[in-house]
């Protein structure tokens, strides 16, 4: 099944979707804001209804608006429309490398915390259930941070979401090297995640605001999840630069973790990323640049005085404002993080966003007992000892990303030859009829199966205290599956809302931070009370009870697909029929 191009008529009148405004990094803005502000006519009327009206059915139906011959970059120069960004390559390489050493702190402080649980639970005089309770926090507010930045970023700009967001992460820091009781310790860590969690959130909008889709692949795309769908012939495994950081801590983390507290303190480990953050904030205030479109559109239009850095006045230099780009300005509300909670109303996305949650659990329940396991006989390791034990799990993860994301990529091209559906590289393509979860599942499926074996058989193993190179394969080969599986069903969640990506990842990262702090927080309880073989037989046995859910997903996810697709074009409908009555009404007083 081919995607059929629309006639020329059509064609000249509405932008590529995928050279629209950056999609916004507010999981809880309306598409409105997502498709930007620039008007293309001399109409008082904004186009940006219109242009996501287009955009969704260029996705979702046979009416593809783009033909194979067009090119996405002529299509900006034909219309009014500013230059996409007036950044250099330089320029962008040098935001995208700050962008990810920024998401670097993220996992650097969620996983350098693990080799130092028991040396904390000793020092604060607690049980190790009761020191994973910091963990449980941690998660939640790793889930709720990211919706609440993200929707800053898009009131205020990228650069006060960013100032914020480290500001509450030193101050955090600082408190955590000095704390002196359980309760102080709990609370920061709370403040530490909202504020490093809160960079991944900033991410994407970075990398959208500044790359076109002829690049935004190179720039931003770790898995094929949002490009595979807009842009399905592009080779996507490529590994993005905005991901490097989170990509590189994991396996990194637990060692320098484990120095710290064997050699010196544990409150070290939080004087350390005090050091790095400074390190990294001074030429980060001073010269990342405000991209925010909503705030400076391509770059052209200055921000306010105090939001300007170096790189902001050298661009204002050389690319004087176009006053009459000028886009409208938002008023400052409060953030509110549970605009995300109507997508759990559908039940293709709650049923995946269950699931999904399940396997994360899963995961996270390996890392988070794993340092009480090793404390015990006959292993008895020590900080240090148990950091680097956390290396074969920290590489399977990493393996996971590009493995996961060329095997969708590879199915998706397999499928498409299949089916006889064409795919048009660099563009927009109609998937209202292409299998989308039958492939995602296809990939998904036996990393659950094998990642669920391995779980159960690494429950067993500690039990019976296995030589450790048995348990460190098991967890290598968890790492692997689970993280590759997750991947796989968190690309189909972004295929659900194709528009919406931010909206969907923020769903899927409150739902499974939540649960995964549930999971946390009973997992040493339940390996007192059943012995870690049972434990462990347990989480596996949730985890492939719960996979039927995919078979549901298969078989009526389609059709939930195409509900969903024909309530959205309605209401953009409705929407667009409020605004030319508001308009006409203008016109005729």
């Amino acid at each position: 099944m081919s995607s059929k191009p629309a006639n020329d008529s059509k064609q000249t009148a509405h932008l590529p979707p995928d050279d629209q405004p950056a999609p916004s990094t507010d999981p809880t803005s309306d598409d409105k804001s997502s498709l930007g502000k620039f008007e293309t006519s001399t109409s008082s009327r904004e186009p940006h209804e219109q242009l996501e009206r287009d955009a969704i059915e260029s996705v979702h139906t046979n009416d593809d608006p783009i033909t194979t011959e067009r090119d996405p970059e002529l299509a900006l120069s034909r219309t009014e429309t500013p230059q996409w960004s007036i950044f250099t390559h330089r320029q962008k390489t040098y935001i995208v490398a700050m962008v990810a050493m920024a998401g670097f702190f993220s996992p650097l402080s969620a996983n350098i915390y693990f080799p130092a649980l028991n040396t904390l639970a000793d020092d604060f005089n607690v049980t190790p259930s009761t020191i994973n309770l910091t963990l449980t926090t941690y998660m939640i507010f790793q889930g709720l941070a990211p919706t609440v930045f993200g929707d800053l970023s898009d009131m205020a700009g990228r650069r006060p979401a960013y100032m914020i967001a480290f500001t509450v992460y030193l101050g955090a820091c600082i408190g955590l090297a000095n704390c002196k009781t359980f309760a102080a310790l709990l609370v920061l860590r709370c403040l530490q995640s909202s504020g490093s969690s809160g960079t991944i959130a900033l991410a994407s909008g970075v990398v959208a605001d500044v790359a076109t889709s002829a690049d935004r692949g190179i720039w931003y795309v770790t898995t094929p999840s949002l490009a595979t769908t807009l842009y399905a012939s592009t080779n996507f495994c490529r590994m993005a630069w905005a991901n490097c950081g989170p990509m590189i801590a994991p396996p990194l983390a637990p060692i320098i973790g484990g120095l710290f507290a064997q050699y010196t303190s544990w409150r070290w480990i939080f004087w350390f990323l005090v050091i790095l953050a400074v390190t990294f904030l001074i030429p980060f205030l001073t010269t990342f640049p405000e991209t925010g479109r909503n705030v400076v559109g391509n770059g052209s239009i200055p921000p306010q005085g105090w939001n300007k850095s170096l790189l902001n006045i050298v661009e204002t230099r050389r690319h004087p404002p176009n006053t009459t780009s000028l886009p409208p300005r938002r008023k400052l509300r409060f953030p509110n993080p549970l605009k995300v909670l109507p997508l759990l109303l559908e039940k293709d996305v709650a049923l995946l966003l269950i699931y999904n949650s399940l396997i994360y659990s899963a995961f996270y329940d390996v890392m988070a007992s794993f340092p009480y396991l090793l404390q015990l006989a006959p292993y008895n390791y020590d900080p240090l000892q148990i950091g680097l034990c956390f290396i074969p799990f920290g590489f399977g993860c990493l393996i996971a990303q590009p493995l996961s994301g060329r095997l969708m990529d590879w199915k998706f091209r397999q499928t498409a030859a299949k089916i006889g559906y064409v795919i048009v590289k660099g563009k927009a393509n109609n998937l209202q009829h292409f299998p989308l979860e039958q492939v995602r599942i296809a990939i998904a499926l036996p990393f659950v199966l094998v990642g669920t074996a391995a779980l159960l058989a690494y429950g067993w193993a500690m039990q019976y205290h296995a030589p450790l190179p048995v348990a460190l394969i098991l967890q290598f080969i968890i790492g692997l599956n689970l993280t590759s599986a997750f991947n796989a069903m968190s690309v189909m969640l972004i295929d659900f809302y194709p528009l919406s990506p931010a909206t969907a990842t923020s769903a899927n990262n409150l739902v499974r931070c939540l649960m995964g702090a549930g999971a946390t927080a009973v997992v040493i309880q339940m390996i007192e009370a059943m012995g870690v073989g049972w434990c462990f037989t347990f989480v596996a046995g949730v985890v492939a009870i719960t996979t039927p859910t995919l078979w549901v997903l298969g078989k009526w996810g389609p059709g939930w697909r195409e509900q969903r697709r024909v309530r959205m074009q309605e209401q953009i409908r409705v929407k667009n029929a409020k605004a030319e009555a508001k308009e006409a009404e203008k016109v005729g007083s």
